[in-house]
């Protein structure tokens, strides 16, 4: 038969076109992978470095960290020191998990670090993360 106009049965294309949705999955991809950095929590501290392994992280983590002037906070809310411990006491009378991270700046005296591990401790947390950077091989 001749390829005419004649008889022109075309039937209706049922393939889905998924190129718009790859292209809307990349750059939503991209924009993770640029923003993910950006979400960690608590303050800006300059970590000393070790070779240990990683902890895992729990849900609601807790974070104590001394900055490089001295000054404490959990998660992002400065604490004076001697209000340490009844914070967290109050903030771990109802958790199960008794587990804490603290980050402090490198410079600070190791007397201002072991304070605030005793207060830590003293505040019944059970576990108690110390939170440094790997060391460069």
């Amino acid at each position: 038969m001749a390829m005419g106009g004649q008889g022109n049965n075309r039937a209706a294309m049922a393939d889905i076109n998924v190129t718009p949705l790859v292209d809307v999955m990349l750059v939503l991809l991209v924009i993770f992978m640029v923003t993910a950095p950006m979400m960690q929590q608590g303050v800006q501290v300059n970590l000393p470095k070790a070779d240990t392994k990683a902890m895992t992280q729990a849900e609601e983590t807790v974070i104590v960290t001394v900055d490089g002037k001295g000054r404490i906070f959990i998660n992002k809310d400065e604490v004076p020191a001697g209000d340490l411990r009844s914070r967290l006491s109050e903030m771990f009378a109802n958790r199960e998990k008794k587990e804490i991270f603290l980050k402090a700046d490198a410079g600070v005296p190791y007397g201002e670090v072991v304070r605030a591990m005793a207060d830590i401790k003293g505040a019944g947390i059970e576990r108690l993360g110390m939170v440094t950077e790997p060391a460069q091989k």
